[in-house]
């Protein structure tokens, strides 16, 4: 009797340890087939390039057939730049046009944030000019109200933005008086050698006459002189004194 109470205990414990080895395969099976946690979605990508800006005008807006235009231009965190009707440009500049008819100039900047565009509209209207207008010799006083000087920055002799719209007003008007005959003299400030100033004064006097050539003048009406530095016409030692002996000056060559 006591071997079989034995016998029952060792098959009550051999039932136990079945049980729980059972089990935890149970859960370990069940382990295995729980779905593993995704890991979280990237973040989304950001272009931090800023966008593109882009600017355009036309001066004179308003032209007659045979007159031209100045475009000018701007951009910022572009890398190219073109025209519609023109092509590929600089990112800033500016351009005479001469177009046959009113006429959008659509301006596309490119650049790694994107791409904008501006548009400059010019008007072709009017009577085309017949010739030149005779109503009789030019006064000196009508010639300088409608031939404005252009200015320089110091130490340069390049023609600015603002002075390449005076230079084809400048140009409109002498086109209409083709028997003006023009003198263009080229000032310095008093800064630097007198010979210094000579030359440059010589480079700006010729880089305004091709700005009137570009502009349609013909070259053998325009005749250049350098004053340098001997000509003031302000004799103040200050940047605004300095700017206005910065010039090319345009005179009836008589």
């Amino acid at each position: 009797m006591l071997t079989t109470f034995r016998n029952t205990r060792l098959s009550a414990t051999r039932r136990a340890v079945v049980f729980a080895a059972a089990a935890a395969a149970v859960l370990t099976i069940a382990g295995c087939h729980k779905k593993a946690k995704q890991p979280p979605p990237p973040p989304a990508v950001t272009n931090a390039a800023p966008q593109p800006t882009a600017t355009i005008t036309a001066k004179p807006d308003t032209i007659s057939p045979g007159q031209s235009a100045v475009l000018t231009w701007s951009t910022t965190d572009a890398n190219s730049a073109s025209i519609e009707g023109i092509g590929p440009v600089s990112t800033s500049g500016t351009k005479t046009v001469q177009p046959t008819e009113s006429t959008d100039y659509t301006l596309t900047a490119v650049g790694d944030g994107g791409n904008a565009t501006a548009t400059a509209h010019v008007t072709v209207g009017g009577p085309a000019n017949a010739g030149p207008i005779t109503e009789g010799p030019i006064s000196d006083d009508v010639f300088h109200q409608n031939v404005k000087d252009i200015f320089y920055d110091y130490d340069s002799y390049e023609v600015r933005p603002d002075a390449q719209t005076t230079a084809q007003q400048d140009a409109n008007f002498l086109n209409q008086h083709p028997e003006i005959k023009v003198v263009i003299g080229g000032y310095c400030d008093e800064r630097g050698s007198t010979e210094y100033n000579l030359a440059l004064g010589e480079n700006r006097a010729n880089a305004a006459k091709q700005a009137l050539v570009n502009a349609g003048v013909s070259p053998t009406r325009l005749r250049t002189v350098s004053y340098g530095k001997e000509k003031q016409f302000c004799s103040d030692h200050s940047e605004g004194c300095w700017q206005q002996n910065r010039r090319a000056q345009f005179a009836i060559d008589k």
